[in-house]
This record gives structure tokens, C-alpha cells and sequence, in this order.
């Protein structure tokens, strides 16, 4: 097996400081975390942005200090969220592509988010990948449900995304594809040869997906935009959950991809 690119998704979109005080909201307590990620074995660090109030944003300038406070601290793959928050337009989303990250998530197709619906059109979807190609920054696809895997590969049909595949598989959000080993599966004979694959398990099944991952041959999305428990009645740190991944995997004799050994599996510039 290829090692193990473990991915840290520090902040997201609906977790509050109210939830945990492990939340990492401004720039430099993202750097913090990113760092802290790198050091217990994270090679990606995925993140959003928070304002003033500790809500969610897409602000350029808020990206642009987050990213400069990771740098600063370590050599972490910086991989910026196009999903933004449910309700958010495309090109409040696409804001953070034009500081030319190293990856960028794309999301192929439209789902029901809890009580929302987080919207992509094709015609939208085509945009984010066109801006992805202009910038330089190699897209993630955030696949939800088993038609977002078609909907990525007639981006890689237009040309519009080209080089390296790489999928996230996100299970277990309310309106999504569920969280079981089945499901999982199914999207794996999906995927087209030389594809990576990514899966990130929400709340109580991050971890569960997290060894399914390790076992056949993906890679490893934990942290707190997905699951704020360690378990159950103890909250965990982004460090401590991406720190379980590395022992479950050592366990398992799959060693862990530094940030460069990633690069180089998904066919990053660095």
C-alpha cells in the first residue's frame, strides 16, 4: 500500500467555540492547530476561515493570514474549502482559489446538508473547476453522494480538470451517502484506475471510517469540521484525533506520508 496521507479538518463550517473550546477560529490559532496537526502526522491540512464573531467565511484576506500563520510554523499541504457555508454564493465560495493554494475542494453535485442544501449546478461545478485551472490549484473532489463520481469524471472528460485524481468521500452527513462499509465500497469500483481515494466519516463515524481506510489502501480525514469527540464524553483536539489514525495505522504496519511523500502521490507542484 501506498503510505498514508492523513488529512486534518481543523475548523469547518458549523462547529462553534459553543460546541468545543478546541475550535480553532483565527488565523494564528489555525496556524497553531495546522502545526500541531503536522507534528502528530497530518500531511494535508483542510480548513475554512472564521470573522471577527467566529462565523463562518470565505474572505480572501481572512485565508490569506490563515495560510501565512501555517507557513510560518510548518511544511503542511494547504488544501482551502470552496464549500464555504450552506447558503453561500459561487464566487464568495471560489475567493480563497485566488491565493493559489496547493489543493482546493471540489464539490460535484448538489445534497441535502441537514435542514439545508448545499447547491452546485453543473454549470457552477464547471466554473469552480475552470478558476481551479487558472490558478493552478489541483481540486479535491468532495463526492457526498455516488452520482458526484460521474459528475467529476465529465469534468476530467471536458478537460477541465486534468493530472492527478483524487476523491474525498464524505459519509454520514444527514442527507448524504450513509457511513457503512457497504457504501464505501461501492464508491471504490466507481473510481478510475490510478485515482487516490479519501474518506471522512462524520461524528461517530469517523472512526470506524478512518480504519476502514487504513485497511483498504485510501488515505484519512479526521478533525473537528467533522467530529468533536474523542469518545464518547471527551472532547478531542484536531491533534489527538489525527495522532489515534497514526497509532491504528502503525498498528496495521501502513507507515504515514509526510507532507512531501503526499505531494508526490498526488502529483503536487509543492
Amino acid at each position: 500500500m501506498d503510505k498514508l496521507i492523513i488529512t486534518a479538518a481543523l475548523v469547518g463550517a458549523e462547529v462553534t467555540r459553543e460546541d468545543t473550546p478546541h475550535l480553532p477560529v483565527t488565523p494564528e490559532e489555525i496556524g497553531q492547530a495546522a502545526a500541531e496537526a503536522r507534528e502528530a502526522g497530518a500531511s494535508i491540512a483542510h480548513i475554512h476561515v472564521r470573522d471577527a464573531d467566529g462565523k463562518p467565511s470565505q474572505d480572501r484576506e481572512l485565508y490569506r493570514r490563515a495560510i501565512e500563520e501555517i507557513r510560518k510554523r510548518c511544511d503542511i499541504i494547504i488544501q482551502v474549502s470552496t464549500g464555504g457555508a450552506v447558503g453561500m454564493t459561487a464566487e464568495e465560495r471560489l475567493q480563497p482559489v485566488a491565493l493559489r493554494p496547493e489543493m482546493a475542494t471540489l464539490t460535484t453535485g448538489t445534497v441535502n446538508f441537514g435542514d439545508g442544501v448545499f447547491l452546485n449546478p453543473p454549470r457552477e461545478i464547471e466554473h469552480f473547476a475552470k478558476v481551479m485551472q487558472e490558478y493552478g490549484v489541483r481540486p479535491e473532489f468532495e463526492i457526498f453522494d455516488v452520482g458526484m463520481i460521474r459528475n467529476a469524471l465529465s469534468l476530467v472528460k471536458k478537460g477541465l480538470v486534468t493530472g492527478h485524481l483524487h476523491f474525498d468521500f464524505v459519509m454520514g452527513v444527514p442527507g448524504g451517502i450513509p457511513a457503512t462499509a457497504e457504501n464505501l465500497l461501492h464508491l471504490l469500483r466507481q473510481l478510475p484506475e490510478g485515482a487516490t481515494w479519501t474518506v471522512a466519516g462524520v461524528g461517530r463515524a469517523q472512526l470506524p471510517m478512518a480504519v476502514l481506510g487504513i485497511v483498504l489502501g485510501g488515505h484519512v480525514r479526521v478533525g473537528l469540521e467533522d467530529n468533536i469527540w474523542y469518545r464518547k464524553g471527551q472532547l478531542a483536539t484536531n491533534a489527538q484525533l489525527v495522532a489515534r489514525v497514526v497509532r491504528i495505522a502503525r498498528e496495521m504496519d501502513r507507515d504515514i506520508a509526510t507532507p512531501d511523500e503526499a505531494r508526490r502521490l498526488l502529483g503536487l507542484s509543492g
